[in-house]
């Protein structure tokens, strides 16, 4: 299954930002690409960025958001695509917004939505709501979960993933920073999942988009260049670059993690017990 992964300008512009993911989506859907996904806060805009005060939630065009999160949705059920776009999640009056990741089906549903779950201390101190659960949708037999920038930083959160059977994990940040990358391709490589990992096109310049496969190895990188773009990637369980990730590590890293293989090895030998010997 081919699947893409964005780099979009991100305005204060709901309508621009919106005209823009439609016409990435056509793009990828004339390429073969049956997933694409976009950075945080691609269509509303992210906080401290185009979202200048906490103050400007209360003014924030609402209808006009989720009018054009209904257009976007009704355009992938007319190509028949899959699309996980970043943007903010309107709460009650007096609650601050998630942020949050919206999953389109190729009918044209909003599947289901990822609420940002570890927040930095910025966000969690005036920007958003935190959300609470891990979310995991399928796509043509592959399972993928999503995360959200500074949640590269939260090993657990791709532990969790690979625990709930996810093929891949689906990441959005404004901005991919060098740490970031190197942390992406860990969470790859250790828990054997293929990463596709979003961001804007203004900040491509510090990390641009790209696909980490199961080895934990870049497989595809878009320019780092402030230019709007997508890079795709081909799943593929058969490849023979995954035989070891996928047949070997995986299953046997379960199997470890329950324990029983070494619990029937250990010895009672005084040997072993005793810390101070030689």
């Amino acid at each position: 299954m081919k699947i893409a992964t964005t780099q979009t300008a991100v305005s204060k512009d709901i309508s621009k930002n919106a005209a823009l993911i439609r016409e990435v989506i056509a793009d990828a859907v004339a390429e073969g690409v049956r997933l694409i996904s976009f950075c945080e806060g691609a269509l509303s805009g992210y906080s401290k960025v185009q979202i200048a005060t906490p103050d400007d939630w209360r003014s924030f065009d609402w209808d006009r958001y989720e009018t054009e999160l209904k257009s976007i949705a009704d355009l992938c059920g007319t190509l028949g695509i899959f699309a996980v776009v970043g943007g903010a999640h309107r709460l009650s009056a007096t609650e601050l917004p998630h942020n949050s990741l919206f999953v389109f089906s190729d009918s044209g549903d909003l599947l289901t939505r990822y609420d940002k779950r570890f927040l930095s201390n910025s966000e969690v101190n005036g920007w958003y709501t935190p959300g609470v659960d891990p979310i995991v949708f399928e796509v043509d037999g592959f399972r993928f979960g999503c995360a959200i920038c500074i949640e590269s930083q939260f090993p657990e959160v791709f532990m969790e993933y690979e625990r709930l059977g996810a093929d891949g994990v689906l990441f959005s940040s404004y901005g991919i920073p060098e740490h970031f990358q190197i942390a992406l391709r860990a969470h790859a490589g250790l828990n054997c999942l293929w990463i596709s990992a979003a961001t804007p096109a203004q900040e491509a310049r510090k990390g641009p988009a790209g696909i980490v496969g199961p080895d934990g190895n870049w497989t595809a990188l878009c320019h780092a260049s402030n230019t709007t773009g997508f890079i795709t990637s081909v799943l593929d369980r058969r490849d023979p670059r995954y035989d070891v990730p996928l047949q070997k590590a995986r299953p046997w890293r379960a199997q470890a993690r329950l324990g029983e293989i070494y619990r029937e090895k250990m010895t009672t030998d005084s040997r072993s017990r005793n810390k101070n010997g030689y």
